[in-house]
């Protein structure tokens, strides 16, 4: 079987060394032989042609991890009127007003994970200017 010639720019000529421990050698060795490739082919593959994770904003991050803690706020205050239900005591909140509340804080946070960010100089410096209360 004659050897098909490669464009000069497909030609892989150049080394890239990686440092792994020997349990990180061993996992690439068993994924490569599980996946039916090399080794550089797998990771390859796995750095070149898998997307990256999209970068959140300083204000996006610190934004959602408020909203977390008011959903988790929330949580509880959902919990004490369902025991205040059960009890038949005075309800602390209207339990449909908490979940629609809830739902809308982890819409806000699934909407804040979800946007594509700018890496403009001017936006980030406006970004570390802002502080939560």
């Amino acid at each position: 079987m004659a050897n098909r010639k490669q464009s000069k720019a497909l030609v892989r000529k150049h080394i890239f060394p990686v440092r792994l421990s020997d349990i990180e050698l061993d996992l690439l060795r068993i994924k490569s032989l599980d996946a039916g490739m090399s080794a550089s082919e797998l990771m390859r593959r796995n750095a070149l042609m898998r997307p990256l994770p999209k970068r959140l904003s300083k204000i996006s991050l610190q934004t959602y991890w408020e909203l977390g803690q008011i959903g988790n706020n929330l949580n509880q205050l959902v919990k004490a009127t369902n025991t205040a239900i059960l009890m038949g005591r005075t309800l602390p909140a209207d339990p449909e007003l908490l979940r629609e509340l809830l739902e809308l804080l982890h819409q806000c946070r699934r909407d804040i994970a979800s946007d594509d960010v700018d890496d403009d100089d001017s936006q980030e410096e406006e970004e570390d200017d802002w502080e939560a209360d």
